[in-house]
């Protein structure tokens, strides 16, 4: 690390999320805290003020710790790119913490960084894997509760008790639409789609 500029970068996709654990462990690795960067996003994509401002300090004399892969990102595609990228265009060196064989500073040769890009590159696959067999899972939960009758969503707010007499005197010109809503504390659209729908169902029960 002698000579070396070091720096850390965190994401955090939640109000908190393991931030102190992952800030905790970069500055046991001896990071400053003033060379700490981290974004509150997700990790789909690199669009990241954060992340891209550490990008430009990286240089060939630059080490970059981050806890874990998925932290730099979870796209199969761009985390390579931006691996490629750190290590290859800036030329500097990369640890992951919670996975050791991914140190680009061991093994500074051909078979070093080949092994380093098989294990990457399998890591971005099986994550990217499980998260689309994670979407398909609950996509055919959700049909089969449909199935079921299961509804989603909010619940219908109950119409108010006046709602129907309203309705009524409105339909004889009893009183303006503008009226009725406001006796029943709607807007006058939102009085306006309940009566259509609330007709629509009476002449179907008809």
């Amino acid at each position: 690390m002698e000579g070396q500029k070091v720096y850390g970068y965190m994401r955090v996709s939640g109000k908190d999320q393991n931030e102190d654990r992952q800030r905790l462990a970069l500055l046991e690795m001896g990071v400053p805290e003033r060379q700490i960067f981290m974004d509150k996003l997700s990790g789909k994509d690199f669009e990241r003020p954060q992340y891209k401002k550490m990008l430009k300090k990286l240089d060939s004399n630059s080490v970059l710790y981050v806890k874990s892969i998925d932290r730099l990102g979870r796209n199969y595609l761009d985390l390579n790119e931006q691996w490629r990228i750190i290590t290859k265009e800036k030329g500097a060196d990369i640890v992951v913490l919670d996975m050791p064989i991914l140190d680009t500073r061991r093994e500074k040769n051909l078979l070093g960084t080949f092994i380093s890009d098989i294990v990457l590159s399998l890591l971005g696959y099986v994550a990217e894997n499980e998260r689309v067999n994670i979407r398909q899972r609950q996509a055919e939960g959700i049909a089969a509760a449909k199935i079921n009758g299961v509804k989603f969503g909010r619940p219908p707010i109950p119409l108010p008790d006046n709602f129907h007499e309203m309705r009524k005197n409105w339909r004889m010109g009893k009183i303006s639409m503008k009226q009725a809503a406001q006796k029943c504390g709607m807007k006058e659209k939102t009085f306006y789609s309940k009566a259509v729908k609330c007709e629509k169902e009476e002449n179907i029960n008809e």
